[in-house]
């Protein structure tokens, strides 16, 4: 017999939060160094593929982003185990660059974990419908609502202002797809948790 989980397991988001904490305390050269910067991949530094997603704008940047991860996991972070967390990541991930690459070739670099957590929120939330159908229809909408809205108007208004920078919308439309493919892969191999 299986029980739901009660609590969210919190090893995923503190190994997010504490690559991006301990790149923030390298400063301007670790920035520098892992931000996703297509001429510089396409010289061979392809860590900056995985790295460009753990570096900020600045201390703002981060401090906004760390926030939208507690916040995220506090939603949606008991609907998977670690592992399958990991590979939510690892397909957003995924996804978001290769969206950069081929469909976003003006992008000359990005930083940033939001497109990462707008996938994590959506995963979760599909898988949610399982369990929690109106909670999770409610998260769903408003992260389409409001990727519909970057993409016909532009970021938010104020978010630009409070990253310190430029939004990249498409980072959030690629994660949240990510964080959709993930929920279909697992959508039959995670069994719902019986209910109490």
């Amino acid at each position: 017999m299986q029980f739901p989980r009660r609590f969210p397991d919190w090893q995923v988001p503190f190994a997010l939060a504490l690559a991006c904490v301990v790149a923030a305390a390298w400063g301007d050269a670790a920035r520098e160094l892992l931000r996703y910067d297509r001429p510089a991949i396409a010289g061979g530094e392809v860590w900056r593929l995985l790295g460009g997603h753990f570096v900020h704008l600045g201390i703002q940047h981060l401090v906004l982003n760390l926030a939208g991860l507690v916040l995220v996991w506090l939603l949606v972070g008991r609907r998977y185990g670690t592992r399958q967390w990991l590979l939510v990541t690892a397909i957003s991930v995924a996804l978001m660059n290769a969206g950069f690459w081929w469909l976003d070739e003006g992008l000359r670099w990005y930083v940033g974990l939001s497109g990462l957590l707008h996938g994590l929120l959506l995963a979760g939330a599909i898988r949610g419908l399982r369990s929690l159908p109106a909670e999770s229809v409610v998260i769903c909408a408003a992260v389409v609502a409001k990727l519909a809205y970057e993409q016909l108007v532009g970021p938010l208004p104020g978010s630009e202002a409070a990253a310190g920078g430029a939004v990249v919308v498409n980072a959030h439309l690629y994660g949240a797809i990510g964080g959709a493919l993930s929920a279909c892969v697992f959508w039959r191999r995670v069994p719902t948790p019986a209910s109490i």
